[in-house]
């Protein structure tokens, strides 16, 4: 099932989506949704890492370390 959404784009934005759709024969709404998909991947993997790094039991390793364990 899809929902349907209205968003406001910049006219740059929009026309160049608009290209987009044009040159890959695709429609508008198949970029915008590729290109939300792939968003909210991008800001769960940074929800992981920031959540990574203010756990202090998640042991830091330097990069000096991490060539040394690689015997670089």
């Amino acid at each position: 099932m899809s929902a349907a959404l209205s968003i406001r784009l910049p006219e740059p934005l929009a026309k160049e989506l608009k290209q987009i759709a044009e040159d890959t024969e695709r429609s508008r709404s198949f970029h915008v949704q590729k290109a939300l998909e792939n968003y909210i991947e991008e800001f769960a993997d940074l929800q992981i890492a920031l959540d990574r790094l203010r756990d202090p039991r998640d042991p830091v390793v330097s990069s000096k370390d991490l060539r040394k364990s690689l015997g670089l």
